[in-house]
């Protein structure tokens, strides 16, 4: 116990066991309170002080007794390996909420709410039957087939821009009606 942290390192170096139990009974409490007041929580505190022990065995060079005592260097290495662990913690955490935002699974309407999309639905499919009939195609083929102004007018048999202009219309008499509709209704 009287051994300088030069010779307690040089012990560790040379593979000496009885070096890692002196520095453990010496230092471990030092390394302990670093890391639990980083963390907060002694289960983990005491995980790192594990691990930086096992780091001290590994690697006894990595001590520079030049640079401060070993208390000091492993009081360091215990925040390090703490500040380590909650940073790992933090993005474990936002990968698991980014996973969880993705395979969320949307809430079911109430019933309530059911009814309302239903009744604003036969609106919309009232609204879209009042067209003439070559507007009512575009909108058709536009929004319910899902194709676009090329595609639709390639399939109505018409030039792009007849389809484009019907819609537009189609579209301009469907937004004057439904907010009329959707006014009166509320």
């Amino acid at each position: 116990m009287g051994d300088s942290d030069e010779l307690l390192a040089a012990r560790l170096g040379a593979g000496d066991d009885c070096a890692l139990a002196e520095v453990f009974d010496r230092l471990a409490p030092a390394v302990y309170a670093s890391a639990l007041r980083v963390l907060g929580d002694a289960a983990a505190a005491q995980d790192v002080v594990q691990d930086v022990l096992v780091e001290l065995w590994s690697r006894p060079g990595r001590y520079n007794p030049g640079a401060g005592t070993l208390r000091t260097y492993l009081a360091i290495l215990a925040r390090h390996r703490a500040l380590d662990l909650i940073r790992s913690e933090l993005r474990r955490a936002a990968r698991q909420e980014h996973s969880y935002r993705l395979t969320l699974v949307p809430p079911q309407p109430s019933p309530c709410e059911q009814v309302i999309a239903a009744e604003a639905a036969g609106t919309v499919r009232a609204a879209i039957r009042s067209l003439p009939v070559d507007q009512r195609r575009i909108v058709e083929l536009a929004y319910f087939d899902g194709l676009t102004g090329r595609e639709a007018a390639r399939v109505a048999g018409i030039p792009e821009g007849t389809a484009k202009s019907r819609l537009r219309l189609a579209l301009t008499k469907l937004a004057t009606v439904l907010d009329r509709q959707f006014l009166e209704s509320s």
